[in-house]
């Protein structure tokens, strides 16, 4: 009667150990769910510390800014970070980062007929040219050429609107969360909205520097002369980011403007070791703007910028 009475309990708990290894590592995926469903990793780490934020002394009339140490992340001035709104062509940072990460500098792209009439600001492409995408980068980065953005959207990915796929993905792997594009060039366009934030766009900003040389030596050129070759004209590019010659330590990004977003720019700067991202949108007064917001935050670290050209 024991023998028979062992043998029963060996039964059942071989029988109660199957459901539990059953029940913890499933009969259908090898996978533990807490792992299957773990959200992917961003490829980002950088994101600023908006609870740092000094901003008691400094009154901007932009919709929107902030300023962000580079290396520490802290925040030094913000004002409504978070906000939802139109970015401009400050969208062609994402442009250019999304590209650099498909693409060479050296792939050649061929001018669209929808990329040479895409309109405003433009770098001078006609159809039929073809040019390579550290060219149209220069197009699209100094003289903020839509053109030069639909033919690398193109170039990359057959079409804009698969390249547009690209950069809402992009924005989601950075861990951005006030961020929507509908085109490359950051136009308006009816009916669709379009839009970013202070804190996303210095996201971007602080990412493609960090990561891209050729964005680095491009942003931070004012002249650049493409020379003709058997595929396109010559283009003669001066760099719309008009703080790069008359603040000292100003290095880009990129300015924006259309009518529903107001001015805008992305600038990244430095001085005496001291790195700073700074980001205004909807302002009246970008150039001024950005001179106050990067004078105090400077001023914040003991640095004292002397812009003369800027004071006359």
């Amino acid at each position: 009667m024991v023998r028979f009475f062992a043998v029963i309990f060996l039964v059942f708990s071989c029988f109660g150990l199957f459901l539990f290894k059953r029940d913890s590592f499933g009969t259908t995926s090898p996978i533990p769910a807490e792992v299957k469903n773990k959200p992917t990793k961003s490829v980002n780490s950088w994101y600023p510390n908006v609870l740092g934020q000094r901003s008691e002394n400094l009154i901007l009339s932009s919709s929107s800014a902030i300023l962000v140490d580079y290396d520490s992340a802290e925040v030094v001035y913000g004002k409504n970070v978070n906000d939802r709104l139109p970015a401009a062509s400050t969208i062609k940072i994402m442009t250019a980062l999304v590209a650099l990460e498909n693409a060479n500098a050296k792939d050649v792209f061929a001018v669209s007929e929808k990329a040479a009439s895409v309109g405003e600001n433009s770098m001078g492409l006609s159809a039929g040219e073809k040019a390579t995408l550290e060219e149209l980068l220069y197009g699209m980065m100094l003289v903020s050429g839509n053109d030069a953005a639909v033919v690398v959207a193109e170039g990359v990915s057959g079409g804009e609107e698969e390249f547009v796929s690209l950069m809402n993905n992009k924005a989601a792997e950075l861990g951005l969360k006030d961020t929507k594009f509908v085109n490359a060039s950051g136009l308006d366009v009816d009916g669709e909205v379009q839009y970013s934030s202070a804190y996303d766009m210095a996201v971007i900003a602080r990412y493609v520097w960090e990561n891209y040389p050729t964005f680095r030596n491009i942003t931070s050129t004012f002249h650049k002369y493409i020379e003709t070759t058997s595929t396109h004209k010559d283009f003669d590019l001066y760099n719309d980011t008009n703080l790069l010659t008359t603040y000292p330590g100003v290095r880009g990004i990129k300015p924006g403007f259309t009518w529903e977003a107001g001015l805008c720019l992305v600038t990244y700067a430095e001085n005496d070791d001291r790195k700073l991202i700074g980001v205004v949108l909807g302002s009246g007064d970008r150039r001024g703007e950005m001179k106050e917001l990067l004078d105090y935050g400077f001023g914040s670290f003991g640095i004292v910028v002397i812009h003369p050209d800027l004071d006359l």
